[in-house]
C-alpha cells in the first residue's frame, strides 16, 4: 500500500511538473509540457536543464508550503520559474552561482505568483519578469564575469520564411524553428484554435514590426513575434469579440516593446502582460455596456 502511496504521490508530481512547463503558454496538457521541454533541449541543453531545475524547485516549494492544491495542480507555480530558469542560461554562463540563483529565483517567483493569486489579480508572467530583471541587475553590479557575450547570429533567407515560427521558439527564448515547430505543435494538440491565433499573431507582429522600419534581422529571428504570440493565445476562441481582444492585446504589446526596444531595455515578456491587461480591462469596459 505504501508503494502504490509512493508512487501515486510521485506520479501527480510529475503531472504537476508538466503542467508548470505547459503553462508558459497558458496549457494545461501534461504532453504540451513534454514538447516544450523537448524544444528547450533542442535548443540548449543548459536551458532545459534550467528550466526543469525552476519547475521541480517551485512546484516542490508549492507543496511543502500547501499553495492552493487546485492551482498547484494545474501548474500555475511552476510557469514562470521554469521561465526564469531558461532566462538565466541565456544571459548568464552556467556557473555554481548561476544555478544559485536558478534556484533562489525560482522560489521568489513561485512567492510571487502565490501572493498574486490570493488576491486574484491575474498577472501571467510578471513574475518571471520582475525576478529575471533583478536578477540580471544584482549580477550587472557584483557578477559581471558572469555574462555571456552575445554571439552574432547569421539571417539567411529561410529566416524571413520562417519568423512566425521562430516568434513561437522566442517565447522560451528558442531562436531555431524546430523549436518553434515543436512549441507550436504542443499547443495545437491542447487547443488548435490557441495555436493558429498565436501564428496569426506572430505574423501580425513581424508585419507591424516591418511598417515601423524595425532590424530585418530582430524580425526574422521572431524577435518582435513571441509576445504577440502569448497574447493572442490569451484572447484565443471562436467569437468575434475574441479576435478583437487579442487584435487589441497584439497592438497594445508590440508599442509597449517598440518603445522598450528604443530604449534598450530588456524586454522579456513584460510587453505580453502590458498587452493582456489592456484586453482584460478592454473586456471588462464591453461586459458594463
Amino acid at each position: 500500500m505504501k508503494i502504490f502511496s509512493f508512487a501515486q504521490d510521485k506520479s501527480f508530481f510529475i503531472n504537476r511538473v508538466l503542467n508548470g512547463m505547459s503553462q508558459i503558454m497558458l496549457q494545461e496538457n501534461r504532453l504540451t509540457g513534454i514538447l516544450f521541454l523537448s524544444g528547450i533541449f533542442y535548443g540548449s541543453i543548459f536551458m532545459g536543464i534550467g528550466a526543469i531545475l525552476g519547475v521541480i524547485t517551485s512546484t516542490t516549494l508549492a507543496q511543502v508550503l500547501k499553495f492552493d492544491k487546485d492551482e498547484t495542480d494545474k501548474g500555475m507555480y511552476g510557469f514562470s520559474p521554469a521561465l526564469v530558469g531558461v532566462a538565466m542560461l541565456v544571459f548568464l554562463k552556467p556557473a555554481v552561482w548561476t544555478w544559485a540563483l536558478v534556484a533562489i529565483g525560482s522560489v521568489v517567483s513561485a512567492l510571487i505568483q502565490n501572493l498574486f493569486i490570493k488576491i486574484k489579480l491575474p498577472v501571467f508572467t510578471l513574475p518571471f519578469v520582475l525576478v529575471t530583471w533583478g536578477i540580471l541587475f544584482f549580477a550587472k553590479m557584483y557578477l559581471p564575469e558572469l555574462f555571456v557575450e552575445t554571439p552574432l547570429t547569421i539571417v539567411n533567407d529561410s529566416h524571413y520564411f520562417t519568423f512566425p515560427l521562430r516568434g513561437y521558439g522566442q517565447v522560451i527564448f528558442q531562436e531555431n524553428t524546430m523549436s518553434g515547430i515543436l512549441f507550436f505543435l504542443g499547443v495545437f494538440i491542447n487547443s488548435p484554435v490557441s495555436a493558429l491565433y498565436g501564428l496569426a499573431g506572430a505574423v501580425l507582429t513581424g508585419t507591424l514590426a516591418v511598417v515601423f522600419l524595425l532590424p530585418t534581422s530582430d524580425i526574422a529571428l521572431g524577435l518582435f513575434s513571441y509576445n504577440a504570440v502569448l497574447c493572442a493565445i490569451a484572447f484565443s476562441g471562436t467569437k468575434k469579440i475574441d479576435g478583437v481582444l487579442a487584435f487589441t492585446s497584439i497592438f497594445i504589446s508590440f508599442i509597449v516593446g517598440f518603445f522598450m526596444f528604443q530604449y534598450n531595455l530588456t524586454r522579456l515578456t513584460f510587453p505580453f502582460v502590458a498587452g493582456t491587461w489592456g484586453g482584460l480591462i478592454l473586456k471588462q469596459s464591453l461586459k458594463k455596456k
